[in-house]
C-alpha cells in the first residue's frame, strides 16, 4: 500500500460560511418557536420551499434534523425509541430518527424547534414520504397537505403533468394564505425565485469546476456543506451570496491547482448517501488512497442544477412545478440514474464508481447490484459496492468496509502501474 495521502484544511472558508448560515437558520426556528410564527415541514427532494418563503412561513426539514442528530452521534436512541412503538427494524432510518425525536419529547439537535403549523408532503418518487408525513402531522397536530408529483416517465414532463402540479400549487397557495393570514404576492415570489436562480447558478458552477484536476473540493463529502444552502436556504439572499463566495473560493483554488488532498490519485463518482454517524471515518477510508469524488448523485437529491435547469421568475408556478417533476434524483427512474452517472464518469473523467448502498433506503438501494454489473461489464468502469446506513450506526462495520475499499484501490493502483 502506498503512503497515505493527507487531507488539506483548504475548505475552511466555505465550510464555515455554510455552518454559520445553517446555525442562523436553526436560531431563526428557535425564535419562531417562542413567538409562534407559522412554520412548515417540507421534504428536501424536489421541494417548493420558495412558496413557503413567499408567505413568511419558516421551513422545517425533518430530514435535515435527523441527519444533524446522526452526525452528532445522537440518532440511535431515537431509532430505538421509534422501534419500541412499532416501527420495523428495516424501515427507513431517517423516518425512525425523526419520529423518535417527537416520541422523546424534543425536536432538533441541541435546540428546541417549533412543531410545524403545516406539514407539506411534496411526494416525489419515494412512497415512504407519504406515511412519514402522515405520522408527522398526527404527532404534531399540524395541518397536512399532500402535493402529488407524478413520477417522471420520460426525459421531460408532459404539459398535462405540469398543469396537474400547478393546479395543486394553486390549492396550496390558498391554504398558505389562510395559515399565514397573508395574501399571495406573485411579485414577492418572483424576487425569491431570482435569489434561487443565483444560488442554482453558483452550485452548478462549483460542481462544474470539479472537472479540473485536481478538483477544488470533494463533490460527495464536501458537497454536503453546500447542500444545506441550496436545499434549505434556497430563495434567500444569504444563500445566493454564499454561492457567489463559494465560486470565488473554488475558482481561486483551480487557478492555483489546489485540491482537498495533498495528492489526487483517483477520481471517483459516488452513488448513494454517506453514513452520517461515521461520516469522518468513512471519508478517511478514501482519503488515505488519494481518492476524491468529482461528482455524486446524492448531491442532486434536491435538484440536478448542473444540467441547466433554473427557476423562471417570469413563469413562477410553472417553473416550480417543473423543478419538482424533473430536477431531483428521487423522481427519476433507475435507468435515468444510470445515464446521470455515465455522464459524470465521462465528463468529469472519473477513474471509478463507488456505490454506497443504504440498508434502510429502498429508494436508493434498489437495483444497485444491477447498476454495479452494468458499469463494470457493459461500460468497463471499475465499480465498488459497499453497504451500511445513512442513520443507523448498527449497520456500520468499519473493518469490513476498510478491507473492501483497500482491496479495490489496491487493484486500481496495480492497473495504473501496469499501464504506465
Amino acid at each position: 500500500m502506498p503512503a497515505e495521502v493527507k487531507e488539506r484544511q483548504y475548505q475552511g472558508k466555505v465550510h464555515q460560511l455554510s455552518r454559520d448560515l445553517m446555525n442562523a437558520w436553526m436560531a431563526q426556528l428557535a425564535r419562531a418557536n417562542e413567538t409562534g410564527e407559522p412554520t412548515g415541514a417540507i421534504m428536501i427532494s424536489g421541494n417548493c420551499v420558495e412558496l413557503l418563503r413567499a408567505f413568511d412561513i419558516h421551513p422545517i426539514f425533518p430530514e435535515v434534523t435527523a441527519l444533524q442528530n446522526a452526525i452528532r452521534h445522537q440518532s440511535l436512541p431515537l431509532i430505538l425509541k421509534a422501534e419500541e412503538v412499532g416501527y420495523s427494524s428495516d424501515s427507513c432510518a431517517d423516518v425512525k430518527a425523526d419520529m423518535g425525536l417527537f416520541l422523546s419529547g424534543g425536536m432538533g439537535p441541541g435546540t428546541k424547534m417549533p412543531y410545524p403549523t403545516v406539514t407539506l408532503c411534496n411526494y416525489v418518487g419515494c412512497n415512504v414520504y407519504v406515511k412519514w408525513f402522515e405520522h408527522l402531522a398526527a404527532a404534531t397536530g399540524s395541518e397536512l397537505f399532500m402535493l402529488d408529483v407524478p413520477f417522471l416517465r420520460t426525459s421531460e414532463p408532459t404539459a398535462a403533468d405540469v398543469r396537474y402540479v400547478v393546479k395543486q400549487i394553486e390549492e396550496l397557495i390558498a391554504v398558505l394564505e389562510r395559515i399565514s393570514k397573508k395574501k399571495f404576492d406573485i411579485d414577492k415570489l418572483r424576487e425569491i425565485l431570482r435569489y434561487s436562480v443565483r444560488a442554482e447558478e453558483g452550485y452548478a458552477r462549483s460542481k462544474d469546476l470539479c472537472k479540473g484536476s485536481p478538483a477544488p473540493f470533494d463533490s460527495y463529502f464536501d458537497a454536503i456543506n453546500m447542500m444545506g444552502p441550496i436545499n434549505v436556504l434556497r430563495g434567500t439572499r444569504e444563500a445566493a451570496d454564499f454561492f457567489d463566495e463559494a465560486v470565488k473560493e473554488f475558482e481561486g483554488m483551480v487557478a492555483e491547482k489546489v485540491g482537498p488532498l495533498s495528492e489526487e490519485r483517483f477520481r471517483m463518482v459516488v452513488e448513494g448517501p454517506p453514513p452520517y454517524p461515521y461520516y469522518r471515518s468513512f471519508r478517511n477510508l478514501f482519503t488515505k488512497w488519494g481518492a476524491v469524488a468529482v461528482a455524486s448523485t446524492y448531491s442532486t437529491v434536491g435538484g440536478i442544477w448542473e444540467w441547466g435547469f433554473r427557476h423562471d421568475p417570469a413563469r413562477p408556478l410553472e417553473s416550480i412545478a417543473e423543478q419538482m417533476l424533473t430536477e431531483n434524483l428521487t423522481n427519476r427512474s433507475i435507468v435515468a440514474r444510470y445515464g446521470q452517472i455515465k455522464r459524470y464518469v465521462e465528463e468529469w473523467k472519473a477513474d471509478c464508481l463507488v456505490i454506497h448502498s443504504i440498508k434502510s433506503c429502498r429508494l436508493f438501494s434498489a437495483g444497485q447490484g444491477d447498476m454495479r454489473e452494468y458499469f463494470t461489464k457493459e461500460l468497463g468502469v471499475p465499480t465498488l459496492l459497499v453497504e451500511s446506513d445513512l442513520e443507523d450506526p448498527r449497520y456500520y462495520a468499519e473493518a469490513q468496509l476498510r478491507n473492501r475499499i483497500d482491496a479495490f484501490f489496491e487493484s486500481l493502483e496495480h492497473k495504473k502501474l501496469v499501464a504506465a
